[in-house]
């Protein structure tokens, strides 16, 4: 009986310890290739792959498999990504910036209990469908399909008249989908693509911002849900700029423009000192991980030293520096120089 219960514990060790547990079929041509676990907190980098996301690294094994696993993963959902680097070698470093055309890689929504699988599609297609515990996990990938719908209707409808109409209507398809979806990370990832400047979408959302209590309701969504993610404050900025925007676009009295631009500078610097202060405030927390020695050792090493030079500086041996090293890449999750240095720049 003792063996059964032990059996039992050992099984839902996982679930009780808050473990997630994501794993994956790939062609085995795949097989030594690096595949990476990145967080998108910033809904504006979701498009591509970013290194400053990156919490995870793994490699595909003989038989095309991958695996990650863990407990450092946030308990409330957000928005992940897995990306295969199927570069060669010879790419350098721009593949993390999607660059590579043989990389594939998948958004999809977890947390930290949650197992996802992502198997091979019956037409041999690999990070494109989603078996999870959590029923959330692949609303980003049925956006995606909806999205593609919406390519297809503009293709059908060439003049400027029917692109208005199909505005329209796939704004109201894809608001719907995302309130009866009840996750804001869904309806936050159909904003991004909505309000993005470079799309076809942008001038429609600027109009539909002024009349349409959506956003409105998304934000109170977000601020319930999500009250201390940077992701809403993020939005909660962005919409109040392009509503003033909006309102700039409209035709108004000189006196009223005056307003309006002095209001919408005021918005502007209120963000940029924000988003200023953010990257000052993760710089120094990534310090305050450090002892004194290993925030020295930080400082030579982003003056590109050697570990020679650096023990040197600090009058110790060179092993002793390579420990040192070793412990920094632990406690700050990187695996390079070159990260470091992103890591403490960006």
């Amino acid at each position: 009986m003792r063996f059964f219960v032990l059996i039992l514990l050992l099984i839902n060790s996982s679930v009780l310890l808050g473990q997630y547990h994501f794993s994956g079929e790939v062609s085995q041509e795949n097989a030594g290739n690096a595949i990476y676990l990145s967080l998108v907190e910033d809904y504006r980098k979701s498009s591509r792959v970013y290194l400053d996301q990156i919490v995870q690294k793994s490699e595909v094994d003989s038989l095309g498999h991958f695996y990650f696993e863990g407990n450092n993963l946030n308990e409330q959902n957000r928005i992940y990504r897995i990306h295969l680097d199927g570069c060669s070698d010879n790419t350098g470093a721009n593949h993390f910036l999607g660059r590579c055309n043989n990389s594939k890689n998948v958004l999809f929504i977890a947390n930290n209990k949650d197992t996802l699988e992502f198997p091979t599609s019956f037409e041999d297609q690999s990070l494109c469908t989603i078996n999870s515990s959590n029923p959330k996990s692949g609303l980003l990938l049925e956006i995606e399909g909806l999205k593609e719908h919406m390519a297809y209707d503009f293709a059908d409808y060439p003049s400027e008249a029917n692109k208005k109409l199909n505005l329209a209507k796939w704004f109201r398809t894809l608001h719907t989908f995302g309130k009866e979806a009840n996750e804001p990370l869904a309806e936050l990832y159909i904003y991004h693509f909505l309000s993005d400047k470079r799309n076809e979408t942008f001038k429609f959302y600027l109009e539909d911002l002024t009349k349409n209590d959506y956003y409105e309701n998304l934000s109170e969504k977000l601020t319930t849900s999500y009250p201390e993610a940077e992701f809403t404050q993020q939005y909660h900025a962005e919409i109040t700029t392009d509503k003033e925007l909006a309102s700039f676009n409209k035709p108004k009295s000189s006196k009223w423009n005056r307003t309006i631009i002095a209001l919408l500078a005021v918005s502007l610097l209120g963000n940029v000192l924000f988003f200023l202060g953010k990257k000052k405030r993760n710089t120094s927390q990534l310090l305050e991980k450090l002892t004194p020695q290993e925030q020295k050792i930080v400082n030579l090493m982003l003056e590109n030293k050697t570990n020679k030079e650096i023990a040197s500086e600090l009058f110790v041996s060179v092993s002793t520096i390579k420990t040192h090293i070793n412990n920094l890449y632990k406690k700050l999750d990187v695996t390079s120089r070159e990260e470091m240095s992103v890591r403490f720049k960006k």
